[in-house]
């Protein structure tokens, strides 16, 4: 199996001024676009050639684990935003956020905190258990909840590359304009 990198469902200026097309194209254009094509160099003629990437992420190490990882972070990633994004969530996953976090508005803060807490490259995630319960994580590098049994729900993706172009060393700037691009509807489809 080859792995494609699929097209993003909206312009790659669509999301300024939260996240600009220069930042797009480098982002998803260059960088995503390298994992997948190391994950297809790396698979060819292995074990984990055939498979799904959850699964290579969840049975893999090293390079491979990395770059598989990588390739469906950003795919997730990206794949989480409209231009016509913002709001706030609805029905059931509403419902376990203010159940879990007090109010939508503490948890905005308490994901952010962890996004700009999180010491050197990597993802901030909200991700639920099998009963339901929502969990924010840190994870540093290619990291995935996936590998401890949750469920991926929203990331934020905390590498330099994701935001310094727009924002510079201001990562709290940028997880904040996050909101404002975040299509509710996939998200709630997540969980």
């Amino acid at each position: 199996m080859k792995y494609t990198q699929p097209q993003l469902p909206y312009a790659n200026d669509a999301l300024e001024p939260a996240i600009s097309r220069r930042t797009v194209d480098f982002h998803y254009g260059k960088h995503e676009k390298t994992y997948i094509d190391n994950l297809n160099a790396l698979i060819e003629g292995t074990e984990f050639e055939e498979l799904p990437l959850e699964e290579i992420i969840r049975d893999s190490k090293g390079a491979l684990f990395n770059n598989a990882s990588q390739a469906w972070n950003h795919i997730f990633y990206f794949f989480s935003f409209s231009p016509d994004g913002g709001g706030e969530p609805e029905g059931e996953l509403r419902e376990a956020i203010d159940k879990q976090f007090g109010s939508f508005d503490n948890f905005k803060k308490e994901f952010v905190d962890a996004g700009v807490k999180l010491f050197g490259s990597g993802w901030v995630w909200l991700s639920r258990d099998n009963d339901g319960k929502l969990f924010i994580t840190q994870e540093s590098n290619a990291g995935n909840p996936m590998t401890q049994g949750l469920t991926p729900i929203l990331t934020f993706d905390v590498w330099e590359h994701a935001y310094y172009l727009d924002y510079q060393n201001r990562r709290k700037d940028a997880l904040e304009k996050l909101w404002d691009i975040i299509d509710w509807p996939i998200v709630e489809g997540r969980f």
